[in-house]
């Protein structure tokens, strides 16, 4: 839940040009993500939290030059497919599997979902609410 990802953006410099990679930069830092070189090589990297880079992409879908942006923001969407499970917050995520399977236990819950006993007791206990 907490691990970094890193979706690579092949290219990129070449697809959007560098003045719009600089402001994708600066937005990723805002939102508190890393886009950077790998290496010496043309191809670029978005790393940090799922959450985080959700977020950098809705910024940049919300700037007026989407077409500027389309290649990264289609090269995010399709890496964050592959971790959907990291979008959802830990309580919403325990919450959800309990709803959809109240007579789970909470070793199986924490098997799942990599959490703790009190977290899965209290999300017990919300999903009781």
């Amino acid at each position: 839940m907490h691990d970094d990802i890193s979706i690579p953006l092949p290219s990129l410099i070449h697809r959007i040009g560098r003045e719009a990679v600089k402001r994708a930069q600066a937005i990723a830092v805002q939102k508190g993500c890393e886009l950077k070189r790998v290496r010496r090589s043309r191809n670029w990297i978005i790393t940090g939290q799922a959450i985080a880079i959700q977020s950098c992409c809705v910024e940049l879908k919300a700037l007026s030059d989407i077409a500027e942006f389309a290649f990264m923001i289609k090269k995010i969407d399709s890496g964050l497919l592959q971790h959907a499970d990291k979008l959802e917050p830990l309580g919403a995520k325990l919450v959800r599997l309990i709803n959809q399977n109240p007579a789970i236990t909470l070793g199986e819950l924490m098997q799942q979902t990599q959490c703790t006993m009190s977290e899965a007791r209290l999300a017990r206990f919300e999903a009781e609410l």
